[in-house]
């Protein structure tokens, strides 16, 4: 009997097999892609006694590999409104594009989508926490801090929403 096991990868000059390196992640840069802010209280000069705000928050994902091997873009999609809900105006609009460029390596192929949807947006999200709550904040509101977003979950709710946009008309639903 030996100890040997069959299709076990051979050590390379390093002693590590190529299966056992960790991903490598970089952040290379990050940047504002787009911003904006209506403050609609003070283009309607709406009463402040009547506000009842109520916040919401919309996320999407966006990723693209770069020219350059290894490296990709990761853009962030913020969409945070404000309503009155004691009449349903709108007090103010802020959306952020912000994105972020990273080297990655060791990353199998079939793993690379849910790491650019997930694990580099979760290094991007403190920056944009930040930049949202100083914005609404100069613009004259509570500053807005973002509760942290799960962006494991985000990304198993797209995937499902695309598989039901591909299932034919005219399949059954299981």
């Amino acid at each position: 009997m030996t100890d040997e096991t069959p299709n076990a990868a051979a050590p390379e000059g390093n002693g590590q097999t190529q299966a056992q390196q960790p991903p490598r992640m970089q952040i290379l840069a990050q940047f504002v892609r787009d911003m904006s802010f209506e403050n609609i209280v003070a283009q309607k000069g709406i009463n402040n006694a009547e506000v009842k705000p109520e916040v919401s928050v919309q996320v999407s994902l966006d990723a693209r590999k770069r020219n350059v091997e290894n490296q990709y873009e990761v853009i962030c999609k913020f969409r945070v409104t404000s309503k009155n809900t004691a009449n349903d105006s709108n007090l103010f609009l802020c959306e952020l594009d912000y994105g972020g460029v990273f080297h990655i390596e060791n990353v199998a192929e079939e793993q690379l989508h849910p790491f650019l949807m997930i694990e580099c947006p979760r290094m991007l999200f403190p920056f944009i926490r930040r930049i949202i709550s100083d914005v609404t904040r100069d613009g004259g509101f509570p500053p807005v801090n973002l509760d942290p977003v799960d962006f494991v979950a985000l990304y198993r709710q797209e995937i499902a929403r695309r598989a039901q946009a591909e299932r034919p008309a005219d399949a059954p639903v299981s």
